[in-house]
């Protein structure tokens, strides 16, 4: 399995949350797996119930059979001078351009030399090995910019290495192209079963394609259950007034004579059957869209509490059932 898992998806639609459930599957039996930020939203220590993440990388949870999860909140101009210090040297004297104002002022100026030292700095994790030469981390799961931006992010590398035709910077830039347009990667997308993150799911495997970028699944997250059969639905749809108030009345809920209990309460029961069923079609159509994408998915149940520490280790289990970590 590929040890970079890069997860976007639009916004709205779970992919920080599914980013951290991907870290705790795979962070099984003694794995290790890093998790990545780089938009400084601190988004996943609000899932693990952490202090806001440093530019260092921290352990936030264990996984059950004794994985662990780590975390790394990238921020660019951090990295900027690990990358000085790196190629350059330079110790005090990028300390120096940074009290200045100097690296403030790069990586807001060249929008593109931010994403290259953030793509940068995920694909080091990757690569990093410890003193008896294993990897460091198993697998690094990167929760990345949403659907709409993820190409450029992720191919910026190339063009600097375009532009820069030699040099530190242009070998830095191969190097992580080198990562991100192998089976090493995976690009993942989170969508929801409605109409614009579906199309907008389409939209990027097709612009990641282009580019030469590793498509992982399509992640379907928050699926509802469907509580009526069949016949239900198609009842539903068509009304069945009176045998809905009959029904209710051999239920104890009163007479089904007009204006009695039962059947007061069967035009607000006919209105959600009916509002559950269109949804169940929307929800077809939609699955139909994406099973012509040609891409594998993986479905994750929508929490009706809300997604808290223990919801997302029960998030993992759905995914590790869905053989994430064969």
């Amino acid at each position: 399995m590929s040890r970079l898992q890069v997860v976007s998806g639009k916004g709205g639609t779970g992919k920080t949350t599914v980013a951290a459930a991907l870290a705790l599957a795979l962070a099984r039996e003694g794995r290790r797996t890093l998790l990545v930020e780089v938009e400084g939203r601190q988004g996943l220590a609000q899932l693990f119930g952490a202090e806001a993440l440093p530019y260092e990388e921290r352990k936030i949870a264990v996984a059950p059979g004794g994985g662990e999860v780590f975390a790394l909140a990238i921020d660019a101009e951090r990295a900027l001078l690990d990358y000085l210090q790196m190629f350059y040297k330079l110790g005090s004297a990028g300390r120096a351009l940074k009290k200045l104002g100097a690296i403030d002022f790069a990586t807001t100026i060249a929008p593109g030399l931010r994403d290259v030292l953030l793509t940068g700095k995920a694909c080091e994790a990757v690569r990093r090995k410890d003193k008896a030469g294993r990897f460091a981390y198993d697998h690094v799961i990167m929760d990345a910019p949403p659907t709409g931006r993820i190409t450029r992010f992720l191919n910026v590398n190339d063009e600097v290495a375009g532009l820069a035709r030699f040099g530190p910077i242009h070998h830095q830039a191969q190097a992580v192209m080198k990562v991100l347009k192998s089976p090493e990667t995976a690009v993942h997308l989170v969508t929801l079963l409605e109409e614009m993150p579906v199309q907008e799911t389409a939209d990027g495997i097709a612009e990641l394609q282009e580019a030469g970028l590793p498509v992982g699944r399509v992640v379907i997250n928050m699926v509802r259950p469907h509580h009526l059969d069949e016949d239900t639905l198609r009842s539903a749809g068509e009304g069945h007034r009176t045998e809905l108030a009959k029904a209710l009345s051999r239920a104890g809920l009163g007479g089904a004579r007009r204006g009695g209990l039962a059947e007061r309460l069967v035009g607000p029961l006919l209105d959600q059957a009916a509002e559950h069923a269109g949804r169940v079609e929307l929800e077809r159509a939609q699955r139909a869209v994406l099973k012509g994408l040609q891409v594998p998915t993986y479905e994750l149940p929508l929490l009706g509490s809300g997604v808290d520490l223990a919801g997302l280790y029960a998030l993992a289990k759905d995914l590790r059932k869905q053989a994430v970590a064969p």
